[in-house]
């Protein structure tokens, strides 16, 4: 922290360190401790299955109060309801196949009461990746992605937790919707966000890009594809999210984020190209600290990790590369284990711990994508 108290970072200044040394000696003070990440979770990963039948949402709206005027009102009514029986999609901001989707949804503020309703059948295109899937009315990026007001929480001042928000927000990007990192890249800006004194952490990191394992694999940060396999179709990836925050300890700012993003994608032109699209769908939680660097060792513009958790969707199932592998064709069709869990990866009301787990340990069937 600045003289001004403005948070400009967070390492621990030297008045900070002579201090805890001098006190030490005499035994006053405890040292800023090294912060750790609790164990990382990686839920089963969801194999690809088209698209089931569903039930249809409908509002009936109330009607309309009495006026002068009011057979004007009766007489559109009538005909909306013509339009409604001659093209209910439109009505309900669907689309039918070669429409255009409804207006988009609002920001999630709170976790939903359940899953979006089903869309209408619809092979996705490159001038439309989004079609036949809910994320047809998402937002685009970061717009995507709800950040709360900032109010003094813990040891920061209102100022200072906006700023925190905003780049926990950067990190998200840095980390899902980078196109260099899509494409392949190590993450260089999303790392130099997470705390270099996570011993870990940065283990963690060094293990998962030079050999991926179960454990130790990129994906479970970091959303990436091998373009000598698949790419990422156009610049656009929708997401939907939000991002909370509390005081946790030792006074710090503890921020969650859960997010949902979908990628599409086609074969790269190594792969055999064509124009088949599929898509691959990550939902995250990522849960940070940032500390006050009179109690925790840190560094500046620097927050820890405390877990980190993804589900995913045609991102290549018991493989571990350390890249997304989306299948294609009929392999694109699997539906996993028989008898295995079932889950819809576009659903947000529960939280990623309570969804249903495969029993045998192995992937589930996504319901769509």
């Amino acid at each position: 922290m600045n003289a001004g108290g403005d948070q400009d970072g967070s390492s621990v200044p030297d008045d900070v360190w002579e201090r805890f040394l001098r006190e030490s000696v005499d035994g006053v003070a405890d040292a800023p401790k090294e912060p750790s990440a609790r164990a990382r979770l990686v839920t089963e990963r969801l194999r690809d299955e088209p698209a089931g039948s569903g039930g249809w949402r409908t509002h009936t709206p109330p009607p309309p109060r009495r006026k002068k005027g009011w057979y004007v009102v009766g007489l559109l009514a009538a005909v909306a309801l013509l339009v409604v029986a001659f093209d209910p999609w439109r009505m309900i901001g669907s689309t039918d196949g070669d429409g255009p989707p409804g207006p988009p949804l609002a920001q999630e503020s709170e976790r939903p009461d359940g899953a979006p309703p089903v869309e209408p059948a619809g092979r996705p295109t490159l001038d439309q990746p989004f079609k036949g899937s809910p994320a047809a009315r998402w937002a685009d990026g970061t717009a995507g992605i709800t950040v709360p007001a900032a109010r003094a929480t813990g040891w920061m001042s209102t100022a200072q937790v906006e700023k925190a928000l905003r780049q926990t927000r950067d990190f998200l990007a840095a980390s899902n919707l980078d196109p260099a990192v899509l494409a392949g890249e190590r993450p260089t800006k999303a790392i130099a966000l997470i705390n270099p004194h996570q011993r870990d952490v940065k283990d963690f990191l060094a293990a998962a890009f030079r050999t991926p394992t179960a454990e130790n694999d990129p994906l479970l940060l970091f959303s990436r594809f091998d373009t000598t396999h698949a790419r990422v179709v156009g610049d656009v990836v929708r997401t939907r999210g939000r991002i909370t925050y509390g005081e946790g300890a030792n006074g710090a700012l503890r921020v969650t984020t859960d997010v949902t993003y979908v990628y599409p994608v086609v074969r790269a032109a190594a792969a055999g190209g064509g124009d088949e699209i599929v898509r691959t769908i990550a939902r995250r939680e990522v849960v940070l600290d940032w500390h006050d660097p009179s109690k925790v060792v840190t560094a500046p513009g620097t927050f820890s990790l405390v877990s980190y958790k993804v589900d995913m969707t045609n991102g290549g199932c018991d493989t571990h590369t350390g890249y997304f592998t989306p299948e294609f064709g009929e392999g694109g069709q699997d539906t996993g284990t028989a008898g295995g869990a079932t889950v819809d990866p576009y659903d947000r009301s529960t939280s990623m711990d309570e969804g249903p787990q495969s029993p045998d340990g192995g992937c589930r069937t996504a319901t769509r994508s």
